[in-house]
């Protein structure tokens, strides 16, 4: 029996399975598109990736995601460094709709007190709803659920002044990351 006739005749075709990975991926990109933009300071793709009515739910934040990227961005300037890992994505398809959720572990350098820093870890989920419009994915709605938290002193010793043939990450469009995708 070869594999297509194994398979039910409710089963999708592998052009619909192809087609649905590739809306999957789609919202993935999203996803780490949104923790690149965070950790860049870069509000002008936060923008580019939120849907112009969309919202989102940050817990100290609800509201528009018009009015969060403002609003997180003064949040970030609070603190030296930031760096969002995302783990399991998991994305269920609904049409021109779509449901993500997506593992994070956000890293964050905050000013102590005492001139040093404090590496704080939040870890949890965002709860994405993505909407294709005009045959374009962009997130409609962002959730974050918080899971754990950690908070110690800073044991970063890179002294980045003094370091001339490293490279280190930067807020913003001086990051490295800029002109490696400009190519």
């Amino acid at each position: 029996m070869s594999e297509d006739q194994s398979r039910s005749a409710d089963s999708p075709s592998r052009e619909q399975r192809i087609s649905d990975m590739l809306d999957k991926q789609d919202c993935a990109e999203l996803v780490h598109r949104m923790a690149r933009a965070i950790d860049r300071c870069d509000g002008d793709l936060v923008n580019q990736l939120f849907h112009p009515d969309a919202t989102d739910d940050h817990g100290s934040y609800k509201g528009t995601a018009k009015d969060f990227v403002p609003w997180v961005m003064e949040v970030l300037q609070g603190m030296h460094r930031t760096q969002h890992m995302i783990g399991n994505i998991l994305i269920k398809l609904d049409g021109d709709t779509a449901y993500g959720e997506s593992y994070f572990i956000a890293h964050h350098a905050i000013p102590a007190g005492d001139g040093t820093d404090n590496f704080m870890i939040a870890a949890g989920r965002y709860l994405d709803r993505f909407e294709r419009r005009d045959g374009e994915w962009r997130m409609a709605h962002r959730g974050a659920v918080y899971d754990w938290s950690s908070v110690n002193p800073s044991t970063d010793i890179w002294d980045r002044a003094n370091m001339p043939d490293y490279s280190f990450g930067a807020r913003g469009k001086d990051d490295p990351s800029y002109p490696h995708f400009a190519s």
